[in-house]
């Protein structure tokens, strides 16, 4: 499914955030919290909401390097491993990580998949993960990889996994504020005379529920357009740590591989990594994490 084909990084914790939520929303259900707040305690509504919304997405961030490993099977290569290819892409990776002044280390691992790509996670600059696919480290040259491992620091030292979860909380709030509102008017619409309470009561829960997946999914084109500004951002801090020739010659390598069949993850669509060419053009524009290629290399170019 196309619409899948995104950012391992926002799409792994978007759905982490919203098995998190639902978990949530669960729980107050089955505790009988939920129905202490309803339409005319809007004030009230909408702190508790920005409370755990912003909670959920916290949580997402902590667990975010743990989801990433477990999901894409990342075997985290050690410091002092004595596999000269290993141990040259851990120090690459620290050696910009200390230009970047990150506060320690990340993690350097490496994953089983043709597709070639990187990502970064993790919920701080203190505790970050980079991981490099197979596929990137058979087809791409010493200086290719050098730029998309600067492109993947500086979106630790950008903090941009902290600035997403922050407006990851913030689509979570509205999504709980305005799901719980949209389902008591139409419960309240469905409801007649003959209705038992526990029957509403369910029939409430339920459109929460489904309220709150629809709106959380529109949400993401809030947050897809912020990935999609961050990614330039990234660029162009890689363009500092790496050097600009080798940032946009690791965009032209993309760009050359990006399509090519036998790339194609076999785990399918929705395990692969950041999709790094987004669409140019149409709906699935506004659903990409990535912008496209010429538009990430037309605007590095434009820098001195």
């Amino acid at each position: 499914m196309k619409l899948l084909q995104m950012s391992k990084r926002v799409l792994l914790f978007f759905l982490v955030n919203l098995l998190v939520i639902a978990t949530i929303t669960i729980i107050l259900k089955l505790l009988g919290l939920d129905q202490r707040f309803r339409p005319g305690q809007y004030e009230t509504l909408a702190i508790f909401c920005l409370v755990l919304g912003m909670g959920g997405a916290f949580i997402s961030l902590a667990i975010s390097r743990w989801v990433a490993k477990r999901s894409m099977g990342v075997r985290v290569i050690d410091p002092n491993t004595n596999d000269p290819a290993a141990r040259e892409l851990v120090e690459e990776v620290h050696a910009l990580a200390r230009r970047a002044q990150l506060p320690k280390m990340p993690e350097v691992g490496v994953y089983e998949s043709p597709e070639v790509n990187a990502f970064a996670t993790g919920p701080g600059k203190s505790r970050s993960l980079v991981a490099v696919s197979t596929g990137l480290l058979h087809r791409m040259d010493r200086s290719e990889t050098r730029g998309v491992l600067a492109h993947e620091v500086a979106h630790i030292a950008n903090g941009d996994m902290v600035t997403m979860t922050l407006i990851q909380g913030i689509v979570n709030a509205f999504a709980m504020f305005l799901a719980r509102v949209l389902a008591f008017v139409v419960s309240q619409a469905l409801r007649s005379r003959d209705d038992n309470r526990g029957g509403s009561h369910m029939i409430h829960w339920v459109l929460v529920m489904i309220f709150e997946f629809v709106l959380m999914f529109l949400g993401m084109l809030v947050i897809n357009w912020f990935s999609r500004h961050r990614e330039f951002r990234a660029d162009a801090g890689g363009r500092i740590l790496a050097g600009k020739p080798e940032m946009i010659g690791a965009l032209q390598a993309l760009q050359r591989l990006y399509g090519q069949p036998e790339l194609a993850d076999p785990r399918g669509a929705a395990l692969q990594t950041l999709k790094i060419s987004g669409k140019s053009g149409g709906l699935m524009a506004l659903f990409s994490t990535h912008p496209p290629l010429e538009a990430r290399i037309a605007a590095l170019q434009r820098l001195p």
